[in-house]
């Protein structure tokens, strides 16, 4: 797997200041020390305890996108994966000066640990009146290293700071005590454990074009953020209902000598925890959801009492394609040693002024997602008094063979849409055709209701083809049963003449919602010329119909499209390569395929 290394940027240099001055853009409480790199609340109030965060950049919105009322009150920057220097803190330090104190609290990681304790102790030095004034957090939540590994140095930082951040910062808004918000931070830090896992390593801009460690099928478990390689693969990838669960043990296993940070009592109701699952930064929201369900079902499942649960971009590592998972596991109401889990949650639910903390419900995520009542299926749907075709099996047959002739065709259909559209019509067919199939087997179409079976095939279209192709063979297909009963009196026989006038009345409806008319590059060009020539005689015109609809999809070869996605196609693309339209090539498939039925009839 190829590492994406292309950025957009003025220049690597520049990158992080950029980046500080577009964030004060969007939000002017903002200030902007640009020689330090320092972003702080502009009108803090003195009144209350400073959380001071910060570290290499790379991570946002961590940290600078957290500063806000609830939260952080300003943040240190360094150069991408690089700590601040300590004069860079110590500035900072004094320009979020109040009356109360201040809490650093900084990911651990050797270079913030030291430059940020550095400049608290010069601090302290040159005011002697602050000596008690400064406090230091640093945060390891890293489960993927092991004590032995980890016993000199301690875990990594990774997004578990976020939630230490969310919880101090509020308390620290509502007024607390230094000591207060110290313990708290203190408190949520030393019972937050988090796994990451990716599908690569980032790329850091300004550095040259770094070649994958990773094969095809590996994904790596316990990758840090700053590049650092994780303590396992596993290849080939697994799917998410395997892949979980293995990284919830790392975090929640009591068994494991080397793990085993967190007192987890894994028995039915008796841990209680909150979740944060967090984007490394290349993960798109449509996996992000997927694990999000994943996380909370696995969960559940093992009998733990989730009492919130966070899930966007919170920590990243520049554009990693991955994924971490923190757990907060709350103190029981027996332990009165902790800070009470109803103040917990309570911080956590205070809703923060700052751009980077992500919407929250505030409430307990439920059992099972709300779900709609089901929705009225094709059996339960009546089309009137039922259409019959003057031979049942011959319409099965040759619905059976249209369905059987677009699955074969979908590789083709495929490579034409690769060229000409997004390169998804071939599977759409396929998907559509098989469902159809299935409906067949099932009794659900047949000759003998031929309004209900275009009903079923219809709903088919919308329900499991969707899209663009969905949409129009739904129409059409729902316009097809609604002509057909205008067309053919309840006691009377579908004829060759009904057939035609429903199928103009459906292409009449077709096109109230689509702008295409022959010639267009769509499937429209073989579909109205099948219609036109099959009107004209509709007892003995059906081959010549078909050879319409066959000569109408070929010459989409050569013409220009004007809507659907082959407009977006470069057009001398296609004319240079002479590819047929594949919404067209479908219909004509679907067409042709009765040419053999007729002949067999």
């Amino acid at each position: 797997m190829s590492i994406q290394d292309k950025h957009f940027l003025n220049t690597p240099e520049s990158l992080v200041l950029d980046s500080l001055r577009g964030l004060c853009t969007v939000n002017p409480d903002l200030v902007l020390d640009e020689k330090n790199k320092i972003v702080y609340l502009g009108p803090h109030e003195r009144s209350k305890v400073a959380l001071l965060g910060g570290g290499g950049s790379g991570h946002e919105p961590t940290d600078t996108g957290f500063i806000g009322q609830g939260i952080l009150t300003g943040s240190v920057c360094g150069n991408i994966f690089a700590s601040p220097n300590a004069s860079q803190v110590r500035r900072a330090i004094e320009l979020t000066d109040n009356d109360k104190g201040t809490v650093i609290i900084v990911k651990n990681y050797t270079g913030d640990v030291l430059n940020f304790g550095l400049a608290a102790e010069q601090y302290v030095a040159l005011n002697p009146e602050k000596t008690n004034k400064v406090k230091f957090v640093f945060v390891g939540d890293d489960v993927a290293v092991g004590k032995t590994q980890g016993s000199i140095v301690g875990r990594r930082g990774l997004a578990g700071i976020v939630l230490v951040y969310k919880i101090a910062g509020a308390l620290a808004h509502r007024g607390g005590s230094l000591d207060e918000v110290y313990n708290v931070a203190q408190w949520v830090s030393s019972n937050v454990a988090t796994i990451g896992v990716g599908l690569e390593h980032c790329h850091v801009p300004g550095t040259a074009a770094a070649t994958s460690h990773l094969q095809a099928s590996e994904i790596e478990i316990g990758m840090g953020v700053h590049n650092e390689s994780g303590n396992r693969r596993l290849s080939p990838n697994p799917p998410l209902k395997e892949l979980i669960p293995h990284l919830l043990d790392l975090i929640m296993s009591t068994s494991d000598s080397e793990r085993s940070f967190l007192p987890f009592q894994n028995q039915q109701g008796k841990d209680e925890i909150v979740i944060m699952v967090n984007n490394l930064g290349g993960l798109s929201e449509l996996e992000l959801g997927a694990i999000t369900k994943e996380v909370h079902a696995t969960l559940r499942a093992r009998g733990v009492i989730v009492h919130r649960m966070f899930s966007g971009t919170f920590m990243t590592s520049l554009n990693m394609p991955g994924f971490s998972i923190t757990l907060l596991l709350l103190p029981s109401k027996e332990n009165t040693f902790a800070p009470a889990q109803s103040l917990l949650l309570s911080l956590l639910d205070d809703q923060p002024n700052a751009p980077g903390w992500k919407w929250s419900s505030r409430a307990a995520p439920p059992v099972q997602p709300h779900l709609a009542p089901s929705t009225l299926q094709a059996e339960q749907i009546t089309s009137g008094s039922p259409l019959k075709t003057a031979d049942a099996n011959f319409f099965e047959a040759g619905v059976k063979r249209a369905c059987e002739a677009l699955i074969t065709a979908e590789p083709e259909i495929t490579q034409m849409d690769t060229v000409a559209g997004d390169g998804d019509c071939g599977l759409t067919l396929k998907a559509g055709a098989e469902a159809v199939l299935q409906k067949l087997s099932k009794g659900k179409i047949d000759g003998h209701d031929i309004g209900g079976s275009i009903i079923a095939i219809a709903q088919v279209a919308e329900e499991t083809m969707g899209g663009t192709s969905g949409a129009l063979y739904s129409i059409f297909f729902s316009a097809l049963a609604q002509g057909l009963h205008s067309t053919v009196t309840s006691s009377a026989t579908v004829t060759a003449e009904s057939w035609s006038n429903a199928l103009a009345y459906a292409l009449t409806k077709l096109y109230t919602y689509t702008r295409a008319r022959p010639p267009s590059r769509t499937l429209v060009d073989p579909l109205a010329a099948f219609v036109e020539i099959l009107g004209k005689s509709p007892s003995s015109n059906l081959r010549a119909a078909i050879e319409a609809a066959t000569a109408g999809a070929e010459h989409t070869r050569d013409v220009e499209a004007k809507v659907g996605r082959s407009a977006y196609v470069e057009g001398d693309r296609l004319k240079k390569e002479r590819v047929a339209d594949p919404g067209a090539w479908g219909v004509k498939t679907i067409l042709e395929s009765l040419i053999i039925d007729e002949r067999k009839k």
